[in-house]
């Protein structure tokens, strides 16, 4: 179980969301075949599920800094691994516990930069066909406009609300910065260290948060905010970019096994 300051933290640097754009939401999709994305996970708080994440190494999990706004210090948070669906029993299913959590240093709350966060497991992931790590993306460059991507979740799936029991998955084209940043789409707001994906009907929606974004087999962003109606072809999903922290993520992990 995380710490009563390991949450608490949590809550003060997870908060990092603007009421005018709602964090990070699969829209449009359809469900994936049963753990073929064996580095998916389910952050978790009081076994609800509240955002994605994905398995980076055996024992951290790389999901948005945002997650756990207004998680106290009472509250549960785990990673769940190796699920297809959230409420059925799978043999490959495992809870872990959170030993401490790792945002950004520079994260704050009501801010859309730098949201990123790592989860250290409380024991290492059993690892096989179901639950394996991701690569992160370490070159540092743009995607070319157009480039397909995953992305999968278990958040909403309707604009009434519906959310899903069993994951969800969608290709969408990564939208250049320049056209992201018009005007009538999001008027300046994508930075360097942002990248934006079409969501012309199909987006990742509410819960999605924190999930990757994969491209090419690697881990390029971790789903960050949107529109406040997902699907808004005028307001493309957003994402964190993994590559331009990428020495920030090395020094956690790697200090974690020094």
């Amino acid at each position: 179980m995380c710490s009563s300051v390991c949450l608490a933290a949590l809550v003060v640097l997870g908060a990092a969301v603007c009421a005018a754009q709602p964090r990070g939401r699969i829209l449009g999709g359809q469900e994936a075949k049963p753990h073929e994305w064996p580095y998916m996970a389910s952050v978790q708080v009081n076994g609800t599920h509240v955002c994605g994440g994905v398995l980076v190494t055996q024992s951290w999990v790389l999901s948005a800094a945002h997650c756990l706004d207004g998680v106290s210090e009472n509250e549960t948070l785990q990673v769940l691994l190796g699920a297809h669906s959230l409420s059925q029993p799978e043999p490959s299913k495992r809870l872990y516990d959170v030993l401490r959590a790792v945002p950004h240093p520079d994260s704050r709350p009501h801010g859309l930069e730098h949201d990123l966060s790592l989860a250290n497991l409380s024991q290492n992931a059993s690892l096989g066909p179901a639950v394996q790590p991701l690569p992160l993306q370490h070159q540092d460059h743009d995607l070319a406009p157009g480039t397909l991507c995953d992305v999968a979740g278990w958040g909403v799936v309707s604009h009434a609300g519906r959310k899903p029991d069993r994951l969800q998955h969608l290709r969408l084209p990564i939208l250049d910065r320049d056209t992201c940043n018009r005007r009538i789409y999001h008027d300046g707001a994508i930075t360097q260290r942002m990248m934006c994906a079409e969501s012309n009907r199909r987006d990742s929606c509410r819960g999605d948060s924190g999930g990757p974004l994969v491209c090419g087999g690697v881990v390029e962003g971790v789903v960050a905010w949107g529109s406040r109606v997902c699907g808004n072809r005028k307001k493309p999903g957003v994402y964190t970019r993994v590559a331009s922290y990428v020495s920030w993520l090395n020094r956690v992990l790697e200090n974690a096994t020094a």
